[in-house]
């Protein structure tokens, strides 16, 4: 079974975009639950975007929900947290801290994680290089919070080791466009694996990056277990049995 924690839905302004073939591309690898979030709601507008992704995702039996957030738009993320989070069809809070111009450590995001730390649910942050240290020391300040350091800093994973091991309650996830030699396999043995979790970036980036990167790492099958889904279904505390 595989779970993948960075997914979206919609179609992207790039040339590598497969809105179009999410399910097909989800059947090819074996992905059996996708976590999205609205592109819409991503790049332009996050509450027209949660509400036509709460829309659909009442018609796909494979997809939660992220409720994106502007930490720029206090009042609108307070709403759509309320509203959307009670349905049951969204299992988390997403933050694009570069498309929204909210730096982790500015007060706007600050007060956004803290409403997530309330709500009880995980939030995927967007981190890249030296950043995924400022989200450590936000998640580490905030008491109950939970967060997903998207795409585990990117070119900056070695940052990613060090936030790990410095907050038990960040987890990490490998999407990235591109695949560095040994990337995966060092951060696996550097921090502990109950935090290690499954994304693709799809449906901007094909899910066979994301795969070849894991595969490449040689985990051990226990390892390759709770990485692919066993750690996601603790974290989101998801009705999934093997």
């Amino acid at each position: 079974m595989i779970i993948d924690v960075h997914a979206h839905w919609g179609p992207w302004f790039f040339t590598m975009d497969v809105a179009g073939a999410n399910l097909a591309t989800m059947d090819r690898y074996g992905i059996a639950l996708s976590i999205v979030s609205a592109t819409e709601a991503v790049i332009y507008d996050a509450p027209a975007g949660n509400r036509t992704l709460a829309e659909w995702l009442a018609t796909s039996e494979r997809h939660l929900g992220y409720v994106t957030i502007n930490p720029r738009r206090q009042a609108d993320a307070e709403r759509d947290l309320r509203e959307h989070l009670p349905t049951g069809r969204f299992a988390g809070v997403k933050i694009h801290t570069d498309y929204t111009r909210s730096p982790v450590t500015s007060p706007q995001t600050r007060e956004a994680l803290a409403m997530v730390a309330e709500a009880g649910v995980p939030a995927l942050v967007h981190t890249w290089g030296a950043t995924v240290l400022d989200l450590a020391e936000v998640c580490e300040s905030t008491p109950g919070l939970r967060v997903i350091a998207g795409h585990m800093g990117a070119d900056g994973y070695p940052y990613a080791i060090e936030a790990a091991n410095a907050c038990d309650r960040l987890y990490l996830e490998p999407c990235y466009s591109h695949a560095p030699a040994g990337r995966v396999a060092r951060v696996a043995a550097a921090v502990d694996r109950t935090r290690l979790l499954f994304g693709t970036d799809s449906t901007l980036i094909d899910p066979a990056s994301a795969f070849g990167a894991v595969a490449a790492a040689g985990l051990d099958a226990e390892t390759a277990e709770l990485v692919a889904w066993r750690n996601a279904v603790r974290l989101f505390d998801l009705d999934i049995t093997a």
